[in-house]
């Protein structure tokens, strides 16, 4: 019998990868989505006629109630989220109210109508911070540095809470950074291939960046999402870290990503400290060695590949503008 899911942040970058994914195994979808007069299909307009779109809000509770009653799902993947870090420091009180709170909201609206149905919340590897070891694991202490991150360990701590309190099959992906061409232009690695692009087809001149020294363990989107589904697809709930194992440099990721489109970056780049967090996160670097050993998940794109996915898509999207 087919199954029913339910995404929260299904028109974000995982929403529409994991969408694919459960389309192809057979998945009945429904989609929470905001209310918003501008676009938010951009990343799934090839999916919107496959799914059921849900108005809804993870700081409105009786719209969740309303998607799980209507929806009725077996499986819930909680991807809705205030994502940029960056912008949480501007707004705190949102992000922990999303974010945060919001994680709880979805667990009751699960836990009132639907407490057989398997939940997935999507942590963040941001909840480590200034890292009490490296690379880290699912024992590793959370030491978040900004509001976002203190967010996440709201509701990665509220999805453990459920699990042991009320039972539920809730589990927690503590996935590391995980980039595609989907990826907003807010986040630094499309900020960084859209800027290369524009560079290369002369409709920019420069890309000014942050801090290039920070090191982030990077895999592709489309295979993390894998990962999320096989959590739940376990006998028992858990929490997993999904990553690489390997980290790089922004400069690095620059570096390639100018390469790719045959430039130097030495002679487009600049550093500005209006990009700078007011507490950087120096290094984060997985260990995936429960996933890999309890899933059998491995991510299947080098860096370097997605790298140069994302610099090919973004001069082809670039290309299609100006013409």
């Amino acid at each position: 019998m087919a199954k029913t899911a339910l995404i929260t942040g299904i028109t974000g970058q995982d929403g529409s990868y994991l969408t694919e994914l459960l389309l192809e195994k057979g998945y009945t979808i429904y989609g929470l989505v905001q209310r918003t007069a501008t676009n938010q299909f951009q990343n799934m307009e090839h999916l919107v006629d496959k799914v059921t779109l849900l108005t809804g809000d993870l700081s409105d509770s009786g719209s969740l109630l309303r998607a799980v009653a209507q929806s009725q799902p077996d499986e819930v993947y909680n991807l809705g989220a205030q994502t940029f870090v960056k912008a949480s420091w501007d707004i705190p009180e949102l992000t922990g109210d999303v974010t945060g709170v919001g994680v709880t909201r979805i667990l009751e609206a699960i836990r009132i109508l639907k407490p057989d149905a398997k939940f997935y919340q999507a942590s963040s590897s941001e909840m480590y911070g200034k890292v009490m070891e490296v690379p880290q694991t699912e024992e590793t202490p959370f030491y978040p540095r900004s509001p976002y991150g203190v967010a996440k360990v709201y509701g990665h701590f509220a999805t453990v809470n459920y699990r042991e309190s009320h039972k539920l099959f809730a589990c927690s992906g503590i996935l590391f950074n995980h980039e595609s061409p989907r990826r907003g232009v807010e986040f630094v690695t499309r900020k960084i291939t859209d800027g290369v692009a524009r560079i290369k087809l002369g409709v920019a001149k420069e890309l000014r960046l942050g801090n290039m020294d920070a090191k982030r363990d990077w895999g592709f989107a489309g295979d993390y999402v894998e990962a999320m589904w096989l959590m739940l697809q376990q006998d028992t709930p858990d929490d997993y870290v999904v990553g690489t194992g390997e980290n790089h440099s922004v400069k690095e990721f620059v570096d390639l990503a100018f390469t790719r489109a045959g430039l130097n970056s030495e002679q487009y780049v600049v550093q500005d400290k209006a990009f700078m967090r007011p507490a950087e996160v120096d290094e984060l670097l997985s260990s995936p060695a429960k996933a890999k050993e309890k899933l059998n998940w491995e991510p299947k794109t080098s860096f370097e590949d997605l790298v140069n996915m994302m610099v090919d898509a973004d001069l082809e999207r670039v290309s299609r503008e100006i013409r």
